[in-house]
């Protein structure tokens, strides 16, 4: 029962960093320091995305799932959890790497907006 709770936490653990490397940048307008946090988690996650890694998370909840006595599962955390419910069956790779991509141009949108907010509007008030 252990095993499957945490598993289960490693799942939600899951989950909620890819929504920060996806909506993360978002906090940057508040929060300019959670750069330190937001960026390294961002290119981690593009360079599992696009190089075709498998996040260490994934291993380890099959690892936990296993110890409960449950089946773990195939491919990556994306592909058994979120592939289903976000998008149709049928996806391909070619999507999924232009996926990464809007994912990345998103992020570099914000990061740009932080940027003039907070540097140039500094910049200019200094003038």
């Amino acid at each position: 029962m252990v095993y499957l709770i945490l598993s289960d936490l490693v799942v939600i653990i899951h989950a909620l960093f890819i929504l920060f490397v996806v909506l993360g940048g978002l906090s940057l307008i508040a929060r300019r320091y959670l750069i330190v946090v937001h960026l390294p988690a961002a290119i981690w996650a593009s360079l599992m995305s696009f190089m075709g890694w498998t996040c260490p998370l994934t291993p380890l909840e099959n690892y936990l799932r296993n110890a409960a006595g449950a089946d773990g599962y195939t491919g990556g955390f994306v592909e058994h959890y979120l592939m289903p419910v976000i998008y149709p069956a049928g996806i391909t790779t070619h999507i999924h790497i232009i996926l990464g991509i809007l994912v990345v141009l998103f992020n570099i949108c914000i990061y740009a907006l932080v940027y003039h907010k907070h540097v140039v509007k500094q910049d200019r008030e200094s003038s």
